[in-house]
């Protein structure tokens, strides 16, 4: 009976082992191709944002190589039942055109707007930078849609988080702000 016990742990072991395997490359591939992207419309050349099923991804791409489906277009519902022939774009470069690699290939090098501080590694699960308009108001990159990223790319200017922040409490709780910039110097 003792060795029933012990033969029967270590296949136990082996099977938890491989079950963590396998639950760890699912992980790996979801998390990969999880997220928003900018592609090109191939139908009418405009910018498009579009979400890959990341699910599916991951599952076809633990038995072989990752299998492309969108799970969301900002082109749908209208033409929702298109070829999907953009996933050739995000075929021919995977991570290229994931929203978040075009941001941080942007931010690189580039110094806030506000403080001039440069960018250096981006946290973005902590402290997210944004970007700054040309009305100077800024904002989070959640509120651009995927499709107007390269527009907006092109006419706006970094922000770091802190800056960000304090312009964002400016805007929305000025009673809370005290503007220290205007001193003046009081003579007895």
């Amino acid at each position: 009976m003792s060795g029933f016990i012990h033969e029967t742990t270590w296949w136990l072991l082996l099977l938890g082992v491989a079950g963590a395997v396998v639950a760890g490359r699912l992980f790996s591939i979801w998390w990969r191709e999880r997220g928003p992207r900018a592609i090109t419309c191939p139908e009418n050349r405009s910018p498009a944002g579009v979400t890959v099923d990341a699910r599916h991804a991951a599952l076809t791409g633990f038995v072989g190589t990752e299998d492309y489906r969108l799970s969301s277009c900002s082109r749908w519902p209208e033409r929702a039942g298109c070829g999907q022939q953009c996933l050739t774009q995000i075929e021919a470069s995977p991570v290229g055109c994931l929203v978040q690699k075009i941001l941080v290939n942007w931010y690189e090098g580039k110094p806030c707007a506000f403080c001039g501080k440069v960018f250096g590694q981006i946290e973005w699960a902590a402290q997210k930078p944004a970007l700054v308009r040309a009305d100077k108001t800024s904002l989070e990159w959640s509120q651009v849609p995927a499709e107007q990223l390269t527009e907006t790319l092109e006419t706006a200017s970094p922000v770091c988080f802190a800056c960000h922040m304090a312009n964002t409490l400016v805007r929305e709780r000025p009673d809370l702000v005290i503007d220290r910039s205007c001193r003046t110097v009081l003579k007895y």
